[in-house]
């Protein structure tokens, strides 16, 4: 899917850079959110919520088991739910903003310390996706009303 591919190819351009808190773009580097935010608003201009906390709101619920590339994935690393978020890439491998010191970087989700703290995930839809999806839906109502009268 391209869509998620230039998720894929927006996140990676960050890997090796430096976390710093509050850092939301390239001028300043990344915090985990941040990261988030800027991949998704380059990749398809998406605006998603700047925390943890707030983007543990958007899009929908998915499950572990049903986690697709692009989906966002989330941690509780600061002894409080959602304090940390990363993007799915597949194979249990996700990419994130760490903390203080380190770089953004590609873990396993089967790591003891990120499988222990792992708190759900959630799916943002691509807005062309959802213009699309939406107007779909609009036809297949439009044919029910057309054909009910």
């Amino acid at each position: 899917d391209a869509t998620v591919q230039a998720i894929f190819n927006e996140a990676l351009k960050y890997q090796g850079w430096t976390y710093v808190f509050g850092g939301s773009n390239p001028n300043t580097s990344f915090d985990c959110s941040g990261l988030v935010r800027y991949v998704f608003k380059e990749a398809w201009g998406a605006t998603v919520p700047r925390t943890s906390l707030e983007l543990s709101r958007a899009g929908e619920e998915v499950s572990q088991a049903d986690l697709q590339p692009g989906d966002l994935v989330f941690y509780n690393t600061r002894r409080r739910s959602y304090s940390h978020v990363g993007i799915y890439l597949g194979d249990n491998k996700f990419i994130h903003a760490p903390s203080s010191g380190k770089k953004v970087r590609i873990d396993n989700m089967e790591m003891a310390y990120w499988k222990s703290r792992f708190n759900g995930a959630r799916r943002i839809t691509n807005p062309e996706d959802r213009q699309r999806i939406e107007s779909e839906k609009e036809q297949i109502l439009q044919a029910f009303r057309d054909e009910a009268e």
